[in-house]
């Protein structure tokens, strides 16, 4: 018995290492980043030896996606509950088969020094260790935190993000995030809807949110669609498992004036499990298996990503009671097109309309072009998608196959509406690229 106090104080302090590495890793990395032409996101930890790297990545394919935190939860609920011996077991699995989660290193630390003193809060190690590591202890602490928060407060079944109010069958999957709860939603859309199967914890900007113009180490807020997949052989290990780009800027940052790009969902290195919540240049950055999950699910070019600071949640009747007064306008458009009439349709357009560069004065011409060869012809509109975006403005996104009457494919075209008092305006319309 004399030797266990001299074990446990052994592993605490390896827990307090870890902290202090990760602290003075952070250090190295932003000084050689600021050295660097080129640009990425900085990071916590960078991998040190090849063969602990193989251990980590071996570790990391045997567990699927969100296994790690469920494990870390049941700790938790086991530490609820006052029954830390069940926990110790628990925690020392976890740890052995994720070496680098360090929160799950940290409550593990805790749990033993639980057996010696009281625990005063999470990642209660020696004060020199703890005042060593201040940053990264905080880190930690509100991951756990936000973690914990995001589990208690899970969305009802039905509700979904009060964007999607109509997606169509070629929009497979969705994604939601809510920034402020460090939280990643997927959706698997079906004939009866959309149903949420699996949500993850995530990291964005080191400033928050909100981007406005390159470099300002924020993730912007919007709609936008997976552009790409990057296969992880291309990557450097900085990246993780992979990454998926999106359309930032998309059509309403670049009429506000937003600058800026590159920005991905993105796993992260081997020797790390995940990052601080707020930790990355503006990308969203998930676990490794979680990450894996995303890519082997979700669809280039027709997955939307939805990232707002907070999601609002709405039944389905609601969020399509919500889209009724666009679809008129919707309608009213088509319609007009169908009939020739250039002077309803053109009505329909903002007198701040772009398209690529082309003012409406310019691109009026393309669209009477378009009017001649339906030759009087219905205009059907196929797999129409279109999702709202509402902050100082209220916006659509739209996205449809434009088909004539009779024909057998068309264009698929993306328009942006923006309410103009209570009238529906497009200010962007133009071929998916």
């Amino acid at each position: 018995m004399k030797r266990v106090p001299i074990f446990f104080i052994v592993l605490i302090t390896v827990v307090a290492m870890l902290l202090a590495t990760a602290t003075s890793s952070a250090r190295a990395e932003k000084k050689k980043r600021e050295k660097s032409d080129e640009a990425s996101e900085s990071s916590v930890d960078r991998p040190k030896k090849s063969s602990r790297k193989a251990r980590t990545l071996a570790a990391n394919a045997e567990n699927r996606d969100g296994q790690a935190e469920a494990r870390l939860i049941d700790i938790y609920k086991l530490i609820g509950q006052a029954k830390i011996r069940d926990a110790v077991p628990l925690a020392e699995s976890l740890v052995r088969d994720n070496p680098n989660f360090q929160l799950a290193q940290l409550v593990y630390g805790d749990l033993l020094t639980a057996q010696l003193r009281p625990v005063r809060e999470l990642g209660d190690v020696p004060e020199t260790a703890a005042k060593a590591a201040a940053p990264r202890l905080q880190e930690l602490r509100r991951e756990s935190q936000l973690r914990l928060q995001a589990l208690r407060s899970r969305p009802a079944d039905g509700l979904i993000p009060s964007q999607f109010i109509a997606l169509s069958a070629q929009n497979k999957h969705a994604i939601a995030v809510d920034a402020a709860k460090s939280r990643l939603y997927l959706f698997k859309n079906s004939p009866a809807g959309l149903k949420l199967v699996a949500d993850y914890y995530i990291s964005v900007g080191k400033s928050g949110t909100e981007k406005a113009i390159e470099g300002d180490s924020r993730t912007p807020l919007g709609v936008y669609f997976i552009t790409s997949n990057l296969n992880r052989k291309s990557l450097k290990d900085f990246y993780g498992s992979g990454a998926l780009p999106i359309n930032y800027p998309n059509q309403l940052d670049v009429k506000r004036g937003k600058t800026g790009g590159g920005i991905w969902l993105h796993g992260t290195p081997s020797e790390q499990f995940s990052r601080a919540p707020l930790a990355t240049d503006g990308c969203v950055v998930l676990a490794n298996p979680d990450l894996e999950r995303i890519i082997r699910t979700v669809e280039i070019r027709t997955t939307p990503v939805v990232i707002t600071q907070s999601l609002k949640w709405v039944d389905m009747v609601t969020a399509k009671a919500d889209g009724k007064s666009f679809e008129e306008a919707l309608n009213g458009w088509s319609s007009a097109k169908s009939s020739g009439n250039m002077t309803k349709l053109m009505a329909w357009y903002s007198s701040d309309f772009s398209s690529y560069g082309k003012k409406l004065t310019d691109y009026a011409p393309a669209v009477q072009a378009e009017v001649k060869r339906l030759g009087g012809r219905s205009l059907q509109l196929k797999d129409l998608s279109y999702m709202r975006w509402t902050d100082s403005s209220d916006t659509m996104v739209v996205t449809f196959g434009e088909v004539a009457q009779g024909a057998r494919s068309g264009q698929t075209k993306r328009q942006y509406w923006i309410r103009q008092a209570s009238q529906w305006k497009i200010f962007f319309e133009g071929n998916i690229r």
